[in-house]
């Protein structure tokens, strides 16, 4: 066993200093770049989402507002709903009756049905002479509602 020699002046060990916070390891910065490319995806798809769904009630509110006065507006209402309907289902644009207005209720709350005054003006509007203002903005509240979500964008 070999003795240290009594004359070799011993210091302190010294912790070695703590590692700078800047700059990060390689790794935080790969954790930042997917983090910067994950928000930037986000904001892009809530934009695109946004501009789809804006273009989607302005196709439905241009289209009924021009087509003219009443029954013109409830023929234009009920194209609207057969080419939305098609998207879910291929035979929806020659369903009829109650075949229709069962399509049309599937999945939709209670206060948004086509029932009533809507089921009626929407199968025979487009034959009256003369529609009820109030019945008519009920209906295309109602159907709106229903194209918006057959078109996949939320109201």
């Amino acid at each position: 066993m070999r003795v240290a020699a009594p004359d070799i002046v011993l210091r302190d060990i010294h912790r070695a200093l703590a590692p700078a916070w800047w700059p990060p390891a390689p790794g935080w910065w790969v954790v930042l770049a997917v983090a910067v490319a994950a928000g930037a995806a986000f904001v892009y798809w809530r934009r695109r989402r946004r501009r789809r769904r804006v273009a989607i009630e302005t196709l439905f509110d241009r289209t009924v507002t021009e087509a003219g006065e009443g029954p013109a507006q409830v023929a234009a209402i009920s194209s609207l709903l057969r080419r939305a309907a098609r998207r879910h289902r291929e035979d929806a644009d020659v369903l009829e009756g109650e075949a229709w207005l069962a399509l049309l209720d599937e999945g939709m709350p209670v206060g948004s049905r086509f029932d009533g005054e809507n089921a009626r003006l929407l199968l025979e509007g487009g034959y009256r002479r003369a529609i009820d203002p109030a019945h008519l903005a009920a209906l295309r509240q109602t159907a709106r509602l229903r194209f918006l979500r057959w078109m996949g964008v939320s109201p």
